[in-house]
């Protein structure tokens, strides 16, 4: 099974990338979460890869960190009616961070709002993922953002930040991408109201 994937990266769009290594070149479906981490065109660049089998066709997802390759691979193999459009899509929309942040506490209807997903899907996710995304040595166990750890391993900081940036009018994908640039930016031990502020700005 092809891991990762170093090289040269040559085209890249919101979804999708190709990558040159030792003058083969890689199609490489990416979440946009990934995307936007990608270097400029002709940069070296390397993503944690699962492939996907199918009878007519194999095709190749990469992902920034190897922890959001593996929550990847967990959709696909224990949701059932989640392929790899589907997780990607999710991927997409949400940031891991949040994903998990949403399965911890139930929240169907932020769920629901990521494209190809509906309510019984997303209710699904919740069910058969909640015990999974604190458990330590999971691929959901850890999380990056502030202040102490809350519901499945989420800090408090990030999951406090989100409510109140949603509750300001912020739709759930752009407070979620304005907090990731905050922590980022103040680290991952920032308090709930610096990221607030930072989102903001």
């Amino acid at each position: 099974m092809i891991v990762s994937i170093e090289g040269k990266l040559v085209t890249s769009t919101p979804l999708k990338a190709v990558i040159e290594s030792y003058g083969i070149g890689y199609e490489v479906h990416v979440p946009v979460t990934t995307a936007e981490k990608l270097p400029r065109l002709g940069g070296t660049v390397r993503l944690h890869t699962y492939i996907a089998y199918r009878e007519d066709s194999q095709t190749l997802y990469g992902f920034s960190s190897a922890e959001d390759r593996d929550f990847f691979r967990l959709l696909v193999e224990k949701v059932s009616g989640v392929g790899p459009r589907v997780a990607l899509s999710i991927m997409s929309k949400l940031s891991l961070q949040s994903i998990r942040s949403a399965i911890a506490a139930g929240d169907v209807a932020l769920l629901a709002k990521c494209p190809g997903i509906g309510k019984k899907t997303a209710e699904r996710l919740v069910v058969e993922l909640r015990d999974k995304v604190g458990i330590s040595g999971s691929p959901a166990a850890s999380g990056t953002g502030g202040g102490r750890p809350g519901a499945g391993g989420i800090p408090d900081a990030y999951h406090d930040a989100m409510m109140a940036l949603v509750s300001l009018g912020y739709k759930a994908p752009e407070a979620d991408k304005a907090l990731r640039r905050a922590i980022e930016s103040l680290g991952a031990d920032a308090a709930t109201e610096d990221l607030i502020r930072r989102a903001l700005n």
